[in-house]
């Protein structure tokens, strides 16, 4: 059998825009799970949505992609990346 490493990180996500849609928050939720990310929102509002997410770097990264997709009713401007930390290596066999 082969060990593959990855490092798993955590960081804050800040998304900003349009985004009055009740809908979009569930969506992140969703997303994320589907994704296999940890995640926590901390702020929600009209212009801004801030979260948490822990997971290997190319999840956080196809979160990304997907949030700035998004659902048709919300529009989102940008989103900034912050890093928190960095976890260890977890081994998948």
């Amino acid at each position: 059998m082969t060990e593959q490493e990855t490092s798993h990180l955590l960081e804050r996500m800040t998304i900003v825009g349009d985004l009055e849609a009740a809908s979009f928050v569930p969506w992140i939720r969703r997303h994320a799970a589907k994704l296999g990310l940890s995640h926590t929102i901390s702020h929600t509002s009209s212009m801004r949505i801030e979260l948490e997410v822990a997971g290997p770097e190319e999840l956080i990264d196809m979160m990304e992609m997907g949030c700035s997709l998004g659902p048709i009713d919300v529009w989102v401007e940008r989103i900034e990346r912050t890093a928190l930390s960095a976890k260890r290596p977890s081994v998948g066999l």
